[in-house]
């Protein structure tokens, strides 16, 4: 039966789709944002994939992986439920879970801390809008990452919906949503609960995350936000397992051994209290002369009971961006400058304990981490004729620790890296309408994270240096007719000085700078609008695919008396291609299949040990019930359709072979989304 399943994800691969299912326009025609800069997709210099309704559609209710795995060089992983990485062209080297090397924005807020590290996991699919994903460094408006930068948005129309969902293992999930303009006020108030028992033992999942924002026009000229969010996210970490493990009993737990205790034992897990709350302002001083104005404050609990160890976190974070903004419009010339600084503040204090099955133990090590980064900025845009299209930046960074050890002795230090020049060059070309050519260039540097300078074996790494590198990439984007669009990406990435993580004896990370890297790939886009039939059996039909074809390569790595210059960057498939086909019968019946193919993968720096390749295919059937000013939206998604054993997240160079997460077999969420 493989076989026959292996045809349909082949054909669908020749098409894409990521609109609206309403919409006739195709992405060329699309405006993005681009962190106010704002400017069709077809000429943009920038190397940026938008995620819009139809791919969130996708998304079951705990997770944004379906959407994000749909774009072409775009990566989540799922180690566990919960527990989520994000990888845009293979940045996921030094992350063991969440999300580092890739700078998050929420509206115009910053999700990301001063280190580096992000939440994401704190963020509900269902409070999302549309998402854009800028691929590589964008080191001029958005600072100091060579992964990427995400932009999430949240809605900007009137709205007032619920869902309620059930499914295997569990599953339940609750949300409320209410979006509206009130005179000179956009309210929007989000409420999400959910929880799952999940696939494997020691896996369950709780969130609960309120949401508010109000986006205040008090003149013509002054626009002021503001925003809050709490989250509470509870949930259990089973644990990696090896390949012997894992076929004995897909759903255990990481067992016990001689001289640990097992995941279960000692109830490892995250529990993540998160508050965020900001104020941002933008007034329009003349036509031609802008300024914006960010304030916000962040405060984490975080408790981390693992197997050696329970550790507690209490964050503290400060964040500020400000810029000014000039715009200028000839005849056929546009000119616009940007000016501006954002910078942070993490202060963090440690404390871990011995975990006595779920209860803090006697003290181990108490610690006190202060992180201070930022970076000012300076950008050009330039368009000449509607044809010529520049984009220009260049920032300069800083970043510094200060740390200290509380007990069980005194000893402190600080860590200055130094400050980096990054600059930023693209041109985009319009040959036609709707076919356009590009170029770019930029430099990335990324500093170590919070989590890398004092990782979970609770040592001060004070040799670990920050990984740089430039990247150089062509692009080409058309459009046919108004039907399809395609657009085609090669890129090459020359990374120095990149983290990796380790893991001792007892499962506890490290990490260290590991040589360079080579990182050359293509990337393709292939999509079309939605097709109205006019057939009353199949009435509309719009379909997307996306591939990724990566030959990533360390370079000059000596590892002790092991040289593993040449070997595959680990954790980084070479090949993924995911394809999408939406249709709808009977003008009411809508159905979405779609296709997941992971290449095999290196999970070790010696490539001694691969992954097998996967094949994950999903279908989901919405069904609407129109009443007199409601829409009851009845939804039925199968994940897993083939019920195939994989795995959505390695634990790549784990000690002891323990790389493996298994990911759920075949299941369900059935559930009903009311729009009033």
């Amino acid at each position: 039966m493989k076989k026959i399943y292996l045809v349909f994800p082949l054909l669908s691969a020749t098409f894409l789709f990521s609109q609206k299912k309403d919409s006739v326009n195709l992405i060329s025609e699309v405006k993005i944002d681009a962190y106010k800069k704002p400017t069709t997709f077809i000429t943009s210099t920038k190397s940026v994939s938008l995620v819009s309704e139809n791919l969130l559609n996708q998304n079951t209710p705990e997770r944004m992986l379906e959407s994000f795995n749909q774009i072409a060089g775009a990566r989540m992983e799922e180690r566990s439920p919960g527990s989520y990485r994000i990888s845009l062209r293979g940045s996921t080297l030094r992350s063991p879970f969440g999300v580092r090397n890739v700078k998050v924005y929420l509206d115009d807020f910053i999700l990301s801390d001063a280190s580096g590290n992000t939440y994401f996991n704190v963020i509900s699919p269902e409070l999302i809008d549309r998402m854009e994903i800028y691929k590589g460094p964008e080191s001029g408006d958005y600072g100091a990452v060579t992964g990427g930068t995400v932009l999430l948005k949240t809605r900007s129309s009137d709205n007032l919906s619920a869902n309620l969902s059930t499914g295997s293992y569990g599953t339940f999930n609750q949300s409320f949503d209410l979006s509206k303009q009130i005179g000179k006020h956009f309210i929007e108030v989000f409420q999400n609960y959910y929880q799952t028992d999940s696939y494997r033992e020691q896996s369950k999942v709780k969130r609960k995350q309120i949401f508010i924002k109000d986006n205040f026009q008090y003149s013509e000229k002054g626009t002021l936000k503001g925003m809050i969010m709490y989250s509470d996210l509870d949930y259990q970490t089973p644990g990696g397992l090896t390949l012997e493990q894992m076929n004995i009993d897909r759903k255990q737990s990481r067992p016990k051994t001689a001289t640990l205790p097992s995941a279960s034992e000692q109830d490892a897990g995250i529990r993540n209290k998160m508050i965020l709350a900001g104020l941002s302002n933008e007034y329009q001083f003349t036509p031609n002369f802008s300024h914006f104005l960010l304030v916000q404050g962040s405060y984490v609990d975080f408790e981390n009971p693992f197997i050696t160890n329970f550790e507690n976190r209490f964050e503290k974070n400060f964040a500020g961006r400000t810029h000014f903004n000039y715009e200028k419009n000839w005849d056929k010339v546009s000119l616009a400058y940007r000016l501006g600084f954002e910078g942070g503040m993490n202060n963090v204090l440690i404390k871990n304990y011995d975990n006595n099955k779920g209860f803090e133990g006697k003290p181990q090590n108490f610690d006190q981490i202060k992180n201070t980064s930022g970076f000012y900025f300076l950008s050009q845009k330039l368009d000449f004729y509607e044809k010529l299209f520049t984009d220009i930046s260049i920032s300069l960074n800083s970043n510094s620790y200060d740390f200290e050890r509380l007990y069980p002795r005194v000893e402190n230090g600080n860590i200055k890296f130094k400050n980096q020049w990054l600059p930023n060059f693209g041109v985009t070309y319009l040959l036609e309408k709707g076919f356009s050519v590009r170029g770019k260039i930029g430099k990335g540097n990324s500093a170590p994270t919070n989590e890398e300078i004092r990782s979970s074996n609770q040592q001060f790494n004070r040799n670990l240096s920050p990984e740089y590198g430039w990247n150089k990439e062509v692009g080409i984007r058309k459009q046919f007719v108004n039907s399809f669009f395609v657009e085609a990406n090669y890129f090459d990435f020359r990374l120095n000085d990149a983290i990796v993580r380790r893991q001792n004896e007892s499962g506890q990370e490290y990490f260290v700078n590991s040589g360079k890297t080579v990182q050359k790939g293509f990337e393709v886009l292939l999509e079309s609008k939605n097709f109205n039939l006019k057939n009353d059996f199949l009435s509309q039909f719009k379909f997307r695919f996306s591939g990724s074809f990566y030959d990533f390569k360390f370079k000059n790595y000596q590892q002790n008396q092991n040289d593993f210059s040449g070997n595959d960057v680990t954790g980084v498939p070479r090949t993924t291609i995911n394809s999408l086909i939406n249709f709808t019968f009977f003008k009411k019946l809508s159905v979405d299949y779609s296709h997941f193919y992971t290449s095999k993968i290196p999970l070790n720096d010696a490539n001694s040990v691969w992954s097998e390749s996967s094949l994950v295919g999903n279908i989901q059937f919405r069904f609407p019930v129109d009443f007199e000013k409601t829409r009851v939206n009845v939804y039925l998604q199968i994940q897993n359709l083939y019920n195939e054993d994989y795995v959505s997240g390695f634990d790549i160079n784990a000690f002891g072979n323990r790389y493996y997460n298994p990911a759920a077999k075949r299941n369900f969420v059935l559930g009903m989304k009311v729009d009033f």
